[in-house]
């Protein structure tokens, strides 16, 4: 096992395929449970301000969600007890653990579709070392969870393990765990013991077998959540293929959002996908392009090594290589934003093109415009932001300098090395730069000889 998780960070808040392992597990039982009014109780103990602080916007609808803090770490069962007076009778309660971020919501369905009076979720490993054995009667019966600190040599040969997730009647569930005992080796509250109450009871205990070991998997260190970001991201993968994606590489993509894909979308290895983003038919991503936030439409090539933050991109445009979107950036259809450009809070009208080595930052920037190599807007004044609008079809020369605030008119062109200070006159050619003079007897200087 490698080093522990950050302290710093509540052990559910560790982010996993880029958002907190808390967040999938209130997914997988929101859509398990869709359309059917729950109560979400959360057991808190360290970092409690910052859990309650991931969910600002409240929880989904048909549901209440409620937090209760355990001040004294005493184990599962102990923690279930802090939860049980906010647990409503009429319904079963599930518990869930919000370190293992992989469950699906089609296991949680049949666990609740189990039927008996308890359902738990149980999975075999081969090397089932640290869990809790199932305990079977010679009918297959649930009898009992041993945790393997008080297992004798027999029960540590079974592998068939607990995974701690279950579903009990909550009536019966109170009491039982008011009636734990701490009398073990770790002097903790075991969940688990309530199983052997409810088989004294003569409960019929259903055991549903989660068939992909990996649903089950706990987090406590680096090593086991780089292991679960790896399968997450298999997981992502292959959602993208069945969609009908082409990925070059699978196991080289790395989803931390949401993906939304059209028909014959290409991905290149190294690409990072970050929050909320849609790629529309036929869009293709260059390697190792990283897109935050962003829609880009049909037809769009991103070429290799571009990062795309907030924007949105029309059909047919083509991107990079080496280009940076920033936030508030929308690009019509056709339009190219070439090798080292850099695009921020601005509009760029249909087939406008900045091919390379420029800025252009708050600007309007009308259609069929060119925008030369080296050509930046200068639009911070020190204190405050100004706006360059450039009209359509307009021809920017190279190196040029754009001071906003400043209008380029419809047509005009901008000559080469021009700065650009006042607003230029539409259909007309503008020259803004110092005369070239030649000095005669002009000497370059010389290093001194040391001696």
């Amino acid at each position: 096992m490698g080093p522990s998780l950050t302290k710093s960070v509540p052990k559910v808040l560790h982010l996993v395929a880029g958002r907190p392992m808390l967040a999938h597990v209130l997914d997988a039982v929101g859509t398990a449970t869709a359309g059917v009014p729950v109560n979400i109780v959360i057991v808190v103990g360290h970092g409690a301000k910052q859990v309650q602080e991931m969910l600002p916007s409240g929880p989904p609808a048909n549901r209440s969600l409620r937090f209760v803090d355990q001040s004294q770490q005493l184990g599962t069962g102990h923690a279930v007890l802090q939860a049980a007076p906010l647990l409503d009778e009429a319904v079963p309660t599930l518990v869930l653990y919000g370190d293992v971020p992989l469950i699906r919501s089609t296991t949680l369905q049949r666990l609740f579709a189990a039927g008996g009076d308890v359902a738990l979720l149980t999975v075999q490993l081969a090397k089932p070392d640290g869990y809790g054995r199932i305990v079977r009667d010679w009918h297959g019966n649930v009898l009992r969870i041993v945790e393997e600190r008080d297992a004798d040599e027999d029960e540590r040969k079974l592998t068939e393990v607990n995974t701690g997730i279950l579903i009990a009647p909550t009536t019966r569930l109170k009491r039982w765990l008011k009636a734990l005992s701490n009398d073990n080796q770790q002097r903790e509250y075991y969940l688990t013991d309530v199983i052997a109450q409810a088989v004294a009871e003569r409960c019929r205990v259903i055991a549903v077998e989660c068939t992909d070991s990996d649903e089950t998997r706990g987090v406590n260190s680096k090593a086991e959540l780089a292991m679960v970001e790896r399968i997450a991201q298999r997981r992502v993968a292959s959602e993208l293929m069945e969609c009908g994606t082409t990925l070059a590489d699978p196991a080289r993509i790395d989803v931390r959002g949401k993906v939304k894909v059209g028909a014959g979308v290409s991905i290149d290895v190294g690409c990072v996908f970050e929050g909320d983003v849609e790629l529309a038919d036929g869009v293709r991503i260059g390697a190792y392009c990283v897109l935050r936030n962003c829609s880009v439409g049909a037809g769009t090539e991103v070429l290799p090594f571009s990062h795309l933050e907030g924007a949105t991109i029309g059909a047919a445009a083509r991107i990079g290589p080496y280009s940076r979107l920033r936030p508030g950036v929308h690009l019509s259809d056709e339009v190219h934003i070439g090798n080292f450009v850099e695009v921020k809070a601005s509009t760029l009208g249909r087939a406008s093109k900045a091919n390379h080595l420029s800025y252009v930052g708050d600007a309007t920037v009308g259609a069929n415009v060119n925008i030369g190599a080296g050509t930046i807007t200068a639009n911070y004044d020190g204190a405050r932001k100004h706006r360059t609008v450039i009209g359509d079809d307009v021809s920017i020369g190279s190196n040029a300098v754009l001071v906003a605030p400043v209008t380029i008119g419809q047509g005009a062109t901008i000559a080469g090395g021009s700065t650009i200070s006042k607003n230029a006159p539409e259909g007309k050619l503008t020259v803004a730069r110092a005369k070239q003079t030649t000095l005669d007897g002009w000497k370059r200087p010389t290093k001194e000889t040391k001696g």
